[in-house]
């Protein structure tokens, strides 16, 4: 009976290995595979295999929850089907060829906490409801060729800490909304066309790690405000039209390592204490 008993455990075996990965979920992973030119990655995928064989695919509970297909020569565009893994929480396809606009499908996927697409050829805008992703705490863009503004919506990821959108084509000025991400550890918006002045409700960020924000069209005097951001240790702003006083600000932040301004432009005192200090 012992015997018995162990045959049937290990016939069993096999049923609880295989995770049950519904159709749809793989539907979506197909439609990925064929619009990036799956058979050329440098890690492909057998798609006979099951789905807890694939590259890259991560499976709790029968969900696919996150994807790492960086570094893997992918090529083509982000199919709108990828919304289908509707439990997905990480998406990384990072240093690949991806090209063409982001599906708005992609702001369906509510359960995303981590987005890095970064270093790839896309292009177009930043999808208007970006904002819907309420889960989101990590969103990288950095190195690609996105145009337009940042949308209004993305005051609504309240949950989100870093932001890295630099070296893009974008524009316009900082979005209001951008201050009510109050978890926000890194904002760095380098080498792309921003403009405006930076507004004193930059200081309500007092996570902020690290603020970068050179290679822009921003002016205008640095509000005093930043100096309650005491959690800094980088503060990158050069080759911008800010002016302001480089020691004074620098000896507010007791954190700052890197700091990097336009000294030609660091003469007076910070925005709101002026007429303070020159009065002194």
């Amino acid at each position: 009976m012992k015997t018995l008993k162990l045959t049937l455990l290990c016939c069993l075996l096999p049923v609880f290995t295989f995770a049950n990965v519904s159709q749809s979920q793989k539907d979506a992973l197909v439609a990925l595979y064929n619009s990036t030119n799956g058979d050329s990655w440098n890690t492909s995928w057998d798609l006979d295999q099951p789905v807890t064989e694939w590259y890259g695919v991560t499976i709790e509970n029968d969900e696919i929850v996150a994807i790492d297909l960086s570094f893997n020569n992918l090529k083509g565009n982000l199919p709108s089907e990828i919304a289908g893994l509707s439990s997905l929480k990480k998406l990384n396809l990072a240093f690949n060829k991806l090209e063409g606009v982001l599906p708005e499908a992609l702001t369906d996927m509510i359960n995303l906490e981590t987005l890095q697409l970064f270093s790839n050829n896309l292009s177009g805008s930043i999808p208007t409801d970006i904002g819907h992703l309420k889960n989101l705490r990590i969103l990288e863009l950095y190195n690609n060729n996105f145009s337009g503004e940042i949308p209004n919506s993305i005051g609504n990821l309240s949950k989100l800490e870093i932001l890295i959108l630099s070296s893009n084509q974008l524009i316009g000025t900082l979005p209001n909304g951008i201050t009510n991400l109050k978890s926000l550890r890194i904002l760095s918006l380098f080498d792309n066309s921003f403009l405006g002045t930076l507004p004193s409700s930059i200081g309500e960020l007092t996570q902020l790690e690290e603020l970068v924000l050179s290679n822009n069209a921003f002016y205008g005097n640095l509000p005093n405000e930043l100096a309650q951001l005491t959690n800094l240790k980088t503060l990158l702003l050069s080759n911008n039209g800010f002016k302001g006083n480089y020691a004074a600000l620098k000896d507010k932040l007791p954190n700052i390592v890197d700091f990097d301004l336009d000294e030609v432009n660091m003469k007076g005192a910070l925005a709101t204490l002026d007429s303070e200090e020159d009065d002194d």
